[in-house]
């Protein structure tokens, strides 16, 4: 999953809006520097991905792939669901998918140490509405651009949009069965918390 996901999974207080995100920007043990929520909503992101990994119906989702491309495959999977949850995002939501990604950049606004990586991108994130545009299926292909970026061999996500255009709605179908089951799964793991 990636960052929407994450974040509509997480919680909604601003602490678990914070640790929902943190998980992609800190690593390693978590040894009381953040607040006991935050720790707790970067957990559940961990929990989220191991339990994304392991999923049987994204071991199907990412067979679909061609070998060439499976190094990356999940990573483009993990983009490519963020797209379908903003597209499809009443179908998972009650509020409205503007007025939630309002709040998540205004809680980023308002938290004066985000870590490492994040403290630059959040102004980015919140200026041009990350979250939002991932209802655009075009924007992907700027995404992936800036993710190849950051990978040791960035050819091999080159061609990941057309192979997504080839594969949008059986992937679409993976993410209908897949998101509520990890909806249940991330429900069960904050209501346990409480």
């Amino acid at each position: 999953m990636n960052y929407l996901a994450h974040l509509h999974l997480g919680g909604q207080r601003p602490d678990q809006l914070l640790g929902s995100l943190y998980g992609d920007f800190v690593k390693g043990r978590l040894q009381g520097q953040f607040n006991p929520e935050i720790e707790a909503a970067i957990q559940l992101h961990r929990s989220i991905d191991v339990f994304t990994d392991r999923h049987p119906l994204v071991d199907v989702a990412l067979s679909r792939f061609t070998l060439m491309r499976r190094r990356y495959a999940g990573i483009v999977l993990d983009v490519f669901f963020d797209h379908c949850l903003a597209r499809d995002w009443a179908l998972y939501a009650d509020l409205p998918l503007s007025r939630f990604t309002s709040d998540v950049y205004r809680v980023l606004a308002a938290e004066p140490q985000l870590p490492g990586r994040l403290a630059q991108i959040a102004p980015h994130m919140a200026a041009n509405d990350w979250l939002g545009s991932y209802r655009e299926f075009a924007v992907l292909d700027q995404v992936l651009r800036g993710i190849s970026r950051r990978l040791s061999r960035p050819e091999e996500l080159a061609a990941a949009m057309q192979e997504l255009e080839r594969l949008y709605e059986p992937l679409s179908d993976d993410f209908r069965l897949f998101y509520p089951e990890l909806q249940r799964f991330a429900h069960d793991h904050l209501t346990t918390q409480i």
